[in-house]
């Protein structure tokens, strides 16, 4: 096995060699490998990791997280607080002082004005953004934000809400000047060309090009506020196939890259490559489709939900394909504060499921194999992307979960389909699909998620919200309502594990494994500190060798 492994690997690396010449890692670049292509650069239009970790380079936010998870100021003087006075005794204000000489990378100013308008344009349904959280009307959240002068914002808040320094003006800001008479011509910024070719930015790196099925570039902005960027470009190169992507970094053909299986981590550090671990919030996990009319009718019972969970060996799944490395996560907060401790993952155990699923009234009548009630089979959608190691758990899973009769039929999708929102029809933003495998989190380092919130469902009437399940408990949605509120961190870390617990019982969320970061880094990168909240936040500081 291991000689057949050692041939397909020479093999790749002889492609690796030719297929992307172009643009190696060389010269003063640096290349960085994804496994996913990204969908677009609009943060109002992307769920996707690799698109939110993009937008340092390019579209700076009010402020990032550095390597140790503290807010890194970016585009304002100083992160708001009590002490500073941007930070109101009531928690309901914030106040943003902008840095002196902001610039676009046209040579524009950057002004109160474009957070204004960023705001506008994440609250206005008719852009049917992924989310408008935290904007929108509808979330009953901000007050009015105001731009008395040039280089101040202020932020009204109806009530205290605590989680604003990890979602408030986070995933950038948007030219007004460039995108607003987009807005005004056509009513929304969904067709917008900016949106795939955002020339004008005002990170350290401007973009440059993207060629479809290979490679995204970026180039040094010479008109950058911060510090002058070392490097002349950063090169996104798209491998999804795993062992391409790993005799990509063991050619010395790419300088930076996550998802690496834990399978070929000792492999990289062996060949002289470095390996940051760093905990991200995320977890890999199955988001379970409750949404009645488009999930298939047993999704909807809590008996059935939780047999899938007792029917699936995830335990073993990491042993055997992640080496041990990791685990399947209890729930949704895991490796933090935030994670009741009474919380654990479901264990394996067939029978039960078998049993769970009888007493939900879904049998083998027919002999087939597969139960079945009302005339209809327990045939599942199970949806995923094209990362391999998904694919991998998918054939694992399809089989146990035969083995206690019920029929899954697997589907995956290119990336930039999959991870699509409610208006571009992406297959589990429509509520196309039964089971859903990707990796989520939070606002990390901040525990608030509306993935669980009711009104964030989409629909055809408010197509804006990221709650893909369609699950809504109001005991649940009343504690996240009070974490909001709630600015005494043991007092919100007790809401949690309330929040933790109940969506636990509904089974909602089975974790496949708790998904912290690794980075490679290789020889010819200095300064890289990754965050695992904003990982490129000191990109300007990278230096090629």
């Amino acid at each position: 096995m291991r000689i057949k492994r050692l041939l397909a690997l020479f093999a790749v690396l002889i492609f690796a060699v030719g297929a992307f010449a172009p643009v190696g890692a060389q010269g003063n670049n640096a290349v960085v490998l994804y496994p996913q292509e990204l969908d677009n650069l609009n943060p109002m239009y992307s769920s996707m990791f690799f698109m939110g970790i993009t937008t340092d380079l390019y579209l700076a936010p009010a402020w990032n997280f550095d390597d140790a998870l503290e807010p890194n100021p970016v585009l304002v003087a100083e992160v708001p607080s009590v002490e500073n006075g941007g930070l109101s005794e009531d928690g309901r204000t914030i106040t943003l002082t902008l840095r002196e000489g902001l610039t676009w990378s046209d040579g524009e100013p950057l002004t109160s004005a474009d957070f204004l308008f960023t705001y506008q344009m994440f609250s206005d349904p008719a852009n049917t953004p992924n989310t408008t959280y935290p904007y929108g009307e509808a979330d009953g959240i901000i007050e009015s934000v105001e731009a008395p002068d040039e280089t101040t914002v202020v932020v009204n808040f109806v009530e205290p809400f605590a989680p604003w320094v990890a979602t408030l003006f986070t995933a950038g800001i948007l030219p007004e000047h460039i995108l607003g008479p987009e807005f005004e011509a056509n009513g929304t910024l969904i067709d917008a060309a900016w949106n795939r070719a955002p020339t004008v930015g005002s990170g350290p790196f401007v973009f440059a090009e993207w060629e479809i099925g290979s490679f995204m570039r970026f180039v040094r902005n010479d008109n950058y506020f911060g510090n002058a960027p070392s490097l002349d470009q950063v090169i996104l190169r798209f491998i999804p196939e795993s062992d391409v992507l790993l005799a990509t970094l063991l050619n010395n053909e790419g300088d930076l890259a996550t998802f690496i299986p834990f399978s070929d981590v000792p492999a990289l550090e062996a060949a002289g490559l470095e390996a940051q671990v760093v905990p991200s919030g995320f977890n890999e996990q199955w988001v379970l489709n409750i949404r009645e009319g488009l999930a298939h009718p047993a999704m909807l019972d809590v008996r059935v939900r939780e047999a899938l969970a007792l029917a699936t060996d995830r335990e073993a799944f990491t042993e055997n394909a992640l080496l041990g490395y990791t685990y399947p996560a209890p729930g949704y907060w895991e490796g933090s504060p935030f994670a009741s401790p009474d919380v654990s993952a479901p264990p394996f155990d067939p029978e039960r499921a078998a049993e769970l699923l009888d007493e939900a009234g879904w049998v083998d009548e027919s002999g087939n194999g597969i139960r079945e009630q009302d005339g209809v089979e327990l045939v599942l959608r199970y949806v995923t992307n094209v990362r391999g190691i998904r694919q991998d758990a998918q054939a694992v899973f399809q089989q146990q979960l035969a083995d206690v009769g019920i029929g899954v039929e697997l589907i995956t999708y290119p990336s930039d389909v999959f991870f699509n929102g409610f208006a571009e029809g992406g297959p589990v933003a429509i509520g196309d699909y039964d089971i859903a495998q990707f990796s989520q989190s939070p606002s990390f380092p901040d525990p608030n998620t509306t993935v669980f919130r009711c009104g964030q469902i989409p629909t055809e009437d408010s197509p804006d919200g990221n709650n893909y399940r369609g699950y809504c408990n109001e005991a649940v949605e009343e504690l996240f309502a009070q974490s909001e509120r709630e600015t005494d961190f043991d007092a919100r870390v007790a809401i949690f594990h309330q929040i933790d617990e109940l969506i636990a019982a509904d089974f909602v969320f089975v974790g496949i494994w708790y998904d912290a970061d690794t980075w490679i880094v290789s020889e010819r990168l200095d300064n890289v500190a990754i965050s695992g909240a904003t990982p490129f936040w000191n990109v300007a500081d990278w230096v090629a060798n």
